[in-house]
């Protein structure tokens, strides 16, 4: 969302050569050795009675658990805790063809090369043992992103120089090697004791405008790993704009820009999020922000009644309109493909459409005024047109399989003849424009509300129209999910306000000045924002490590 309005608008440390550990990890495994024996079956172990296997020796791991996000509850126990040791594997049980498969063979790839043995396999001192627990997995589809944060959820034991991963769903179990990861980077391993842990918001994760600037595949995909290692679970990406329409097309190949990513890349992408749990969202704008398919199909620009076309705006009184941006979801819907059975992602756009930002919109389009009226009866407004434009293309995206429908909060309006799809997501950017509703309206409404505050979560590249780049130390400290717009929580019941209706956040990469920073700028603006919208939309309680602390592990893990 952008112009002429409040417009809307990361670097990644720098990556390790391959096969570099950490220095962390690189202590922990020249620290330990092996001394003494020690029985080979912990509690709850399966497998035949073997000989027992020697005891590795470590410095004890002290403290709490050292990760981003912060642990929701961990409690300590008497011992050495766990590290990484010479010859300590990844045992699971269910094996090689189970849906934890790949999320084992990750996090062995995370810790340096640990070998993973598969079925009902002895667990032996410093091994790692990852299992599911009761039949919630089992009826997932592999991969699929959670539902809710109890599939999420994960129980982490370090007893015994043993390791045991547990979780109802392989998105948990991917959450839990995600703290086996970040915590031997940190702190060389996981203090003895036992971590229970959940996020509170359901969705979590960022958005990135690849239409006004396009970003190579591997700087994507870098940013998907990226979110995926901070327990983030969503990437939104804006492929369309004025600016760029930056994915192939086989139906409309004249649309695409010199400069975008091919199908195949695409596909590459999603299946890499979907290794990390991570939902992909794509948006194809409408009715605004079509002026790079509009450059094509200038009868279809809206123009005003002195026959001035508007820039980026589609006449939606045109049924050629409909027609063009429907074979455009058909073919995209179909491209950014998900698990059976799983939630799948879209998202309509719906903001700064011209039309609705004129002073008096009937008499400067008095042809969208017109066919509101034919539609749906006198009285009807641009308004209800616009409306029904937006619910139109969510039949299409349905028709196509996608069932979670969301749009820009300027894209809702009251007191319509139309109503907004009822189970459509806001997704709050702002209240700077004239006339945009409090946040507390759509949950008063009924509707779930995502929250992408243009105060705290907008990275405008360029800094136009009073935006500045958010800080992580500023998200630390002040913002939560219930911070919709501007700086104080939003004026509605705590029932209104908790994981089921404001379901979460975004951060957005919004590059309104493309040319004022570098991909790997981006890269290294976004990292310590995202670090912070981790924490605040997994653990809801006050952050209890100082913003200094918390930086300096940033740094680290």
């Amino acid at each position: 969302m952008s112009n002429p309005t409040p417009p809307r608008s990361r670097t990644r440390p720098v990556a390790r050569p391959a096969g570099l550990l950490a220095p962390a990890l690189v202590a922990a495994l020249v620290l330990t050795g092996c001394s003494g024996g020690a029985d080979s079956r912990p509690p709850g172990s399966k497998g035949t009675q073997a000989a027992p296997a020697p005891t590795p020796t470590w410095a004890a791991v002290t403290g709490k658990p050292r990760v981003i996000p912060a642990v929701r509850d961990f409690s300590p126990a008497d011992g050495r805790g766990w590290r990484p040791s010479g010859g300590a594997r990844i045992v699971v049980p269910a094996g090689q063809k189970s849906t934890i498969a790949d999320e084992a063979q990750l996090m062995a790839q995370d810790l340096g090369g640990l070998t993973v043995v598969w079925g009902a396999k002895t667990v032996r001192p410093g091994d790692i043992e990852v299992k599911l627990t009761g039949q919630a997995g089992a009826k997932r589809p592999d991969n699929a992103a959670a539902r809710s944060t109890a599939d999420e959820s994960y129980t982490l034991t370090a007893r015994g120089s043993r390791l045991t991963l547990t979780a109802p769903t392989d998105a948990g179990i991917f959450y839990g090697t995600r703290t086996v990861k970040q915590a031997v980077h940190a702190a060389g391993g996981l203090p003895e004791g036992t971590i229970k842990d959940r996020p509170n918001r359901p969705q979590r994760g960022m958005s990135l405008d690849n239409a006004r600037k396009p970003f190579s595949a591997d700087w994507i995909e870098d940013r998907i790993k990226e979110i995926g290692d901070l327990k983030l679970n969503q990437f939104q990406l804006h492929f369309s704009d004025d600016q760029g329409f930056r994915i192939q097309s086989d139906t409309h190949p004249e649309i695409v820009s010199a400069d975008h990513l091919t199908k195949d890349q695409v596909r590459r992408l999603v299946k890499v999020a979907q290794s990390r749990h991570i939902s992909v969202v794509p948006e194809i704008d409408s009715p605004g922000h079509l002026g790079a398919v509009l450059e094509h199909y200038p009868d279809l620009v809206l123009r005003n009644a002195q026959g001035r076309p508007v820039k980026g705006a589609i006449d939606i009184s045109n049924p050629k309109s409909a027609q063009l941006v429907d074979s455009l979801l058909r073919e995209y819907a179909a491209l950014f493909t998900n698990p059976k059975g799983a939630d799948a992602y879209w998202h309509l756009g719906g903001d700064e459409y011209q039309a609705l930002m004129s002073s008096d919109p009937e008499a400067a389009y008095p042809q969208l005024a017109r066919a509101a009226r034919e539609k749906y009866g006198s009285g009807a407004t641009i308004e209800d047109l616009a409306t029904g434009w937006l619910n139109d293309r969510e039949k299409t995206v349905k028709a196509a399989g996608k069932n979670r429908i969301e749009a820009w909060n300027d894209g809702f309006f009251s007191d319509g003849k139309v109503t907004a799809d009822k189970g459509r997501t806001v997704d709050y950017w702002t209240g700077k424009e004239i006339g945009k509703r409090d946040p507390a309206a759509f949950l008063r409404e009924g509707r779930d509300v995502m929250n992408f505050n243009d105060e705290y979560l907008y990275y405008v590249l360029g800094e136009p129209n009073q935006f500045t780049y958010p800080t992580g130390e500023r998200i630390y400290r002040s913002w939560t999910p219930r911070v919709l717009r501007g700086t104080s929580p939003v004026d509605a019941p705590a029932g209104q306000t908790g994981p089921d209706r404001i379901p979460g956040a975004r951060f957005a990469i919004w590059c309104d000045l493309s040319h004022a920073q570098t991909p790997q700028q981006v890269a290294a603006g976004i990292r310590l924002p995202l670090a912070a919208l981790s924490q605040k939309t997994w653990n809801p309680g006050t952050p209890t490590m100082s913003w200094q602390a918390f930086k300096a592990l940033a740094d680290q893990v």
